[in-house]
């Protein structure tokens, strides 16, 4: 599977259909084995922009997931981060890392506060580069403490009837999360399922705050359900699949215990870095609602 960076905005497109997975009939779709991920394949009369969507059942259009989260160095102290003044105007590498950490118990008004998760509508605009485009597109935005919307980017979520596979925020201090294993849950959802997966990295991804290399690794990853449970949020008590997860590649190993809730999707996030930092996305909000008929 090939990540693509185009711009400012992350996408990730799949390749290469490999093995057909039988479905109802009446579907007009098949679902294939694209690696060792399932993704779906339509029937040439659904031309729909939104064909990608209307058959999620958990990441709906217009889903809004409203995350809190916190880094946390080997010493235990917690941040967030804020972006230098000016970063918008950089050349786009310069501005990707134009940025530092502030405690979290001396944040200001120009802290990123929040991350905001929504559903799109449609393909665009990644179809607008990757014409066989085939996720339900996401964005990511990043209000301030000031309540101010900063930078935002675009990508994807695959979801059908045999997984869900995400793409985490990846944009400034959270390009650290590309090195961690993406959110991911595999059918049959019952605990002690595993399976594995595999990425290339290209260098562009790493940062002396925590690791950087020469040309491209792999990430190879190792997922299982370990438990269901039901887990206290800020939007109340939520019924999850837990699913630990390794990714190990030539520079070392990192991990992500993931939440997932099969209304909501992914509600928390426990990464562990590959310098042994942590990262912690949490849901303190969420809407649903359709923004396109």
């Amino acid at each position: 599977m090939k990540l693509r960076l185009l711009g400012v905005i992350l996408i990730a497109t799949i390749l290469s259909c490999k093995s057909a997975d039988p479905v109802d009939e009446k579907k007009d779709y098949t679902i294939v084995l694209d690696g060792d991920i399932y993704v779906e394949v339509f029937d040439s009369t659904n031309t729909s922009e939104n064909r990608y969507t209307d058959n999620n059942t958990t990441y709906r259009e217009g889903n809004i997931i409203t995350y809190d989260y916190y880094y946390q160095d080997k010493n235990g102290k917690k941040f967030k981060f804020q972006e230098v003044d000016g970063a918008g105007d950089l050349p786009f590498d310069e501005m990707a890392k134009a940025w530092f950490f502030v405690p979290l118990d001396s944040l200001n008004e120009k802290v990123v506060d929040k991350v905001i998760q929504k559903v799109k509508y449609g393909l665009e605009p990644m179809i607008n580069s990757v014409p066989d485009y085939n996720q339900t597109v996401i964005s990511f935005n990043y209000p301030l403490v000031s309540g101010k919307s900063t930078f935002s980017s675009a990508t994807g979520i695959i979801e059908n009837e045999k997984n869900v596979w995400a793409h985490p925020p990846r944009d400034r201090f959270f390009q650290i999360l590309e090195l961690n294993p993406f959110p991911f849950i595999q059918a049959p959802y019952e605990v002690g399922n595993k399976w594995n997966w595999s990425l290339g990295i290209g260098s562009y991804w790493g940062d002396e705050r925590w690791k950087t290399w020469e040309g491209g690794i792999e990430n190879q990853y190792e997922y299982e359900i370990t438990d269901k449970k039901t887990i206290d949020t800020e939007i109340g008590e939520l019924d999850c699949f837990e699913i630990k997860s390794t990714a190990t590649s030539s520079i070392g190993k990192t991990y992500l215990t993931a939440y997932f809730n099969m209304d909501i999707g992914f509600v928390k996030l426990d990464y562990t870095n590959i310098d042994s930092s942590k990262t912690m996305l949490e849901i303190i909000n969420f809407e649903s609602q359709k923004i396109n008929q």
